[in-house]
């Protein structure tokens, strides 16, 4: 960060301000003087402002807003249909935004992989099904309609695995897993015609 753009503390400003007194022993710049004490209230609220701003220049950016996340949400067109309501902490919220501000569109791979590496999965592999043909090796899967439509996308990391226990209800799956926002904006963004399939814990 430039360093017209590093935060200054009360000390800082107390320093400066001392700095700047003309000479002489009618401006003594003993730090017990009262002089020292009057600047030091001074120096203070310099410090304040000058945070209130470096604070401003933060909130500017979806990355690292807080107080002005909401309206950045707003803008964005979030929540969404995407978000779970009450269940994102402030560093998802973040990412959403940033995921959304940023994005340009597309149909390629590096594109949705691109996504889940914004949303926190990085390393995502994607895999397209192919329907058998007389140009495919013997050994190939025959993958037929209406797998030509269908990819999956490998995600490295076994995120939010929840498995059935003793106080469980009986119609509940034995084991979930899986991001539903990470799902939901891909599944949203995905060519039309297709249908993606989800797997998480799979090596890169």
């Amino acid at each position: 960060m430039p360093a017209m753009l590093t935060r200054l503390s009360t000390a800082d400003y107390r320093s400066l301000l001392l700095s700047l007194l003309p000479l002489g022993p009618l401006w003594p710049r003993d730090l017990g003087s009262r002089l020292a004490a009057f600047l030091e209230g001074i120096a203070g609220e310099f410090a304040r402002i000058h945070g209130r701003v470096m604070d401003l220049v933060e909130e500017g950016d979806p990355r690292t807003a807080y107080e002005m996340l909401a309206r950045w949400e707003r803008v964005c067109g979030l929540p969404d249909e995407c978000t779970v309501p009450g269940g994102e902490t402030i560093a998802e919220r973040q990412l959403r935004v940033t995921q959304k501000w940023t994005s340009r569109g597309g149909q390629s791979r590096a594109y949705f992989i691109g996504i889940a590496d914004q949303l926190g999965y990085p390393g995502a592999v994607i895999t397209e099904f192919r329907p058998f043909t007389c140009n495919s090796n013997c050994d190939d899967s025959l993958d037929p309609d209406p797998w030509r439509f269908v990819w999956r996308m490998d995600i490295a990391q076994a995120t939010r695995i929840v498995d059935m226990t003793c106080e469980s209800a009986c119609d509940e799956a034995i084991r979930v897993w899986g991001d539903t926002t990470l799902e939901c904006v891909i599944d949203k963004l995905k060519p039309a015609h297709t249908k993606v399939l989800f797997s998480y814990g799979v090596a890169a």
